[in-house]
């Protein structure tokens, strides 16, 4: 007589995942593989993601690969391993401006605010005229002659309106030297002002005159497309607003 080997036909009836072991005569055990849990007759592939995330991050996702196999990687918005997945702050990404503030919710989502004083998008945060005249190229030779001059009306709570001449025509107009040695650029620089009035190019288009600081009006017409001032000075650049006025840029000095 011979023993019998329950496993030689059709792995002893266990699951083809299940190894079919002999024990006594006639007899055997059905042990599911590694990778499946079961009673070795049926055998179901363990899927470790059902369980704590399959050892991944809370901030990442798991996805089987196979038997009781797994990868981690991390969501959107987040950078690591998979194992340890760190939150990238938006703001280290996206520029706002030096003026502002960024908020991040860490819900991929961030917030450009200005800072107090400052107005615009979060982008472009721009503070009072006095200010901005220094950080635009067009613009800071004006602030440089009022600074020389300790001019600083334009500084206070406004509104103001401002015509300035581009910095290479205040650089390159012989006249200046000789306002300067004259003591009267101060008053030159004063006809370029006006006050109690935040006025756009659109407002511009609707009036003939304005009065300046200096005191003496600024004449305002409609030629060709453009706005000119005293019939000689045309606005190329207009409406960069600020905190308390705007600014027009002029392509000739005024002379009061």
């Amino acid at each position: 007589c011979s023993a019998i080997d329950a496993c030689e036909s059709s792995n002893g009836g266990c699951s083809s995942k299940a190894e079919c072991r002999r024990t006594t005569p006639g007899n055997r055990d059905c042990v599911c593989r590694a990778g499946y849990t079961g009673d070795g007759i049926v055998c179901i592939e363990i899927n470790p993601c059902l369980v704590n995330n399959g050892g991944c991050d809370r901030n990442a996702e798991c996805t089987q690969t196979g038997p009781n196999q797994a990868v981690c990687n991390c969501l959107k918005g987040y950078s690591g391993d998979g194992k340890t997945c760190t939150y990238i702050s938006l703001c280290s990404q996206v520029s706002c401006s030096e003026f502002a503030i960024c908020n991040d919710t860490e819900l991929t989502e961030r917030t450009c605010t200005c800072k107090p004083n400052y107005i615009g998008d979060g982008f472009n945060c721009r503070g009072n005229i006095f200010q901005e005249l220094l950080r635009n190229s067009n613009t800071s030779r004006f602030y440089f002659h009022l600074e020389a001059l300790s001019i600083r009306d334009i500084s206070g709570p406004g509104p103001f309106t401002l015509f300035v001449p581009r910095t290479d025509i205040l650089d390159s107009d012989p006249r200046v030297k000789d306002w300067i040695a004259r003591g009267v650029m101060a008053q030159v620089l004063r006809y370029h002002m006006v006050g109690c009035a935040n006025l756009l190019y659109k407002d511009l288009a609707a009036i003939t005159n304005i009065t300046s600081l200096h005191g003496d009006l600024i004449h305002i017409s409609y030629s060709q497309n453009s706005l000119v001032l005293n019939d000689k000075a045309e606005i190329i650049l207009s409406d960069a607003v600020g905190t308390n006025g705007v600014i027009h840029v002029i392509n000739q000095i005024l002379v009061p």
